[in-house]
């Protein structure tokens, strides 16, 4: 499975130009991740294109031993390329992300969970970052508040040297 369905045209020209340059099961690995990412990051995602999904999964896990082979790593243990195995049955469940990615979701979480976790006592953390995202949510409504009205432009030092430039004058 070599053809170049999914791929954008940036890529079709990439591939092609490192074939020859590095080993050709490492061409076909880089080959079936993309092709993985560009069919799960389509709108719409139809039974075909599911079985396929099985297709480039098994193709990308054969081809990616070269790099055991070629010592670049010893063992494979990342969380993203495990996370590919569950793909089609969290589409069939929950349908297509629509081109969300895990960074997104992971950036989130470490403003939502990670980092009011890290402002707690670590007892009974839940209701405290619960708290923490209440009233940080408070502020940024607050903000948006007052810019809204004018309220924030300037600085206070601003402020008084504008104040004090009309008295002087």
């Amino acid at each position: 499975m070599s053809n170049y369905y999914y791929l954008s045209p940036a890529l079709q020209v990439y591939l092609p130009a490192i074939k020859g340059h590095v080993p050709e099961d490492i061409v076909s690995t880089l080959c079936a991740f993309l092709e993985f990412c560009y069919l799960v990051r389509c709108n719409v995602l139809t039974a075909k294109d599911l079985d396929n999904l099985d297709e480039i999964l098994t193709w990308f896990y054969r081809h990616r031993e070269i790099f055991k082979m070629e010592g670049v790593v010893a063992t494979f243990s990342l969380p993203r390329q495990h996370a590919m195995k569950h793909y089609k049955q969290l589409i069939q469940l929950f349908g297509a992300p629509n081109g969300l990615c895990s960074s997104i979701t992971k950036s989130k979480h470490v403003k939502a969970v990670k980092r009011p976790y890290w402002r707690t006592t670590k007892y009974q953390a839940l209701g405290q970052m619960l708290l923490i995202n209440q009233r940080l949510d408070k502020l940024v409504a607050s903000r948006i508040d007052f810019e809204h009205r004018g309220m924030l432009h300037g600085t206070c030092l601003s402020t008084v040297v504008e104040a004090l430039g009309k008295v002087l004058n």
